[in-house]
């Protein structure tokens, strides 16, 4: 019998504990004020560039410095966990996002506006990784996979709520006001820091405190070294990769109307939403390792299914089934890496899980968009999801075995 296995008979045979309580409830707020923050701008930013006469360059520019900033910090956030309490670092993350937004309301030049963007992104990728650590140490060990997909939900939301809305408040109440309420919402963790643990290794740290214990906490590049989190990072990846170009060309697509892409974009943004929250509880009682392939399966698939752009119902139900892998991928990958971290390593996983969000979700419009001009949206489409079909193997191997508790060795 494997460890998994007998988790879960354990886990059956006891009462179970109740999955949201006082500090993990602060969380899953900041994390909605978090991304509400970032989603109010996301659009509206590199619209003002282009509007104050930067054009599409500027635009892009506002955008790639954002995600500049977002990946430094996720680099950079496993080495700072190892040396600060991580309510500090939330509190840092939080103020990062929202005193810098207030310089927008000056209306300098591009330099200045992408200067903030690297230093919001930078506040928003610090902030979104300890998070993440946070919400795995608060949850008990036996609903985690429940507790993460719930922590999906609530993350999911303000990008399907507040990005339409930082467009519309712009067109309607003027820039000012979404820079002040950007503001406003990044700062809510700030409220937080009372209610919050110092840290996140309940076992070798007073959480009070947040004193060194005598386990350290294993670093990006252990993370990176180990065989089975690089493996599910690349699982991962595969999804993300995907989800950045349906993100970035559906509405863009020759043979889809705006009105189909909207309703597609729709579509999976809340059945991935529902899937995350679905395969954490799946994935408690019947192990997250054996969903990773039909996850893999239905995205790809999702993603062929556009081949027919012209016509609305396949689209839509493609994105249906696209939104549904990509959310059981999402939330198992996570599980399974918090899983096999020492409780040390929590951030370190949160740390990996966000940096192959953001490299995948980077990356795949970048190539989507050099050899779509050669073959057509249909085409590249479908290779997309042969690309996350690639992964297959990996998630196969997952659940041969792969997927079973293995601590990562403590290591810098």
């Amino acid at each position: 019998m494997t460890h998994l296995e007998s988790s879960h008979q354990t886990a059956a045979a006891t009462p179970r504990e109740r999955l949201v309580r006082g500090p993990l409830a602060v969380v899953f707020v900041s994390s909605f004020a978090t991304l509400t923050s970032f989603y109010l701008l996301l659009s509206v930013t590199p619209l003002y560039a282009a509007k104050a006469g930067a054009g599409n360059a500027g635009a892009g520019l506002v955008t790639g410095a954002l995600l500049l900033g977002t990946v430094a910090a996720e680099l950079a956030s496993a080495g700072l966990m190892k040396r600060y309490r991580y309510r500090t670092l939330l509190a840092t993350g939080a103020a990062l996002m929202g005193m810098p937004s207030l310089a927008l309301l000056s209306g300098g030049p591009l330099a200045m506006v992408a200067a903030v963007s690297v230093v919001r992104g930078f506040g928003f990728g610090l902030g979104t990784v300890v998070m993440g650590a946070l919400t795995a140490m608060l949850l008990p060990p036996e609903r985690r996979g429940e507790g993460l997909g719930l922590y999906g939900v609530v993350a999911s939301l303000p990008g399907v709520l507040a990005l339409p809305a930082g467009v519309w408040l712009a067109g309607h109440s003027g820039f000012a006001v979404v820079v002040l309420i950007t503001a406003a919402t990044a700062l809510v963790p700030l409220a937080a820091f009372g209610w919050l643990p110092g840290t996140v290794n309940p076992g070798t740290v007073n959480p009070g405190t947040g004193d060194p214990g005598e386990d350290a906490a294993p670093g990006l590049l252990a993370g990176l070294r180990h065989e089975g989190e690089r493996r599910l990072a690349l699982i991962f990846a595969a999804t993300t990769v995907a989800g950045g170009v349906v993100v970035s060309f559906l509405p863009l697509a020759a043979g889809a109307s705006g009105g189909t892409a909207a309703a597609g974009l729709l579509a999976q943004a809340l059945t991935a939403t529902a899937a995350r929250w679905w395969e954490g509880r799946h994935g408690d009682r019947h192990g997250h390792a054996r969903l990773l392939v039909p996850g893999l399966v239905a995205t790809s698939f999702g993603m062929i299914t556009m081949v027919w752009l012209a016509t609305p119902a396949t689209v839509i139900a493609g994105m249906c089934l696209f939104g549904a892998g990509f959310g059981i991928v999402q939330n198992a990958t996570l599980a399974l890496m918090i899983d096999r971290m020492p409780a040390s390593g929590l951030g370190t996983a949160s740390a990996l899980w966000n940096l192959a969000y953001d490299a995948g979700y980077g990356a795949g419009p970048v190539v989507f968009g050099l050899f779509v001009g050669h073959t057509g949206y249909p085409a590249a489409f479908a290779l997309t999801g042969l690309l996350v079909l690639a992964a297959l193997p990996a998630g196969r191997r997952e659940r041969a075995g792969g997927g079973s508790r293995r601590h990562l060795a403590r290591s810098g």
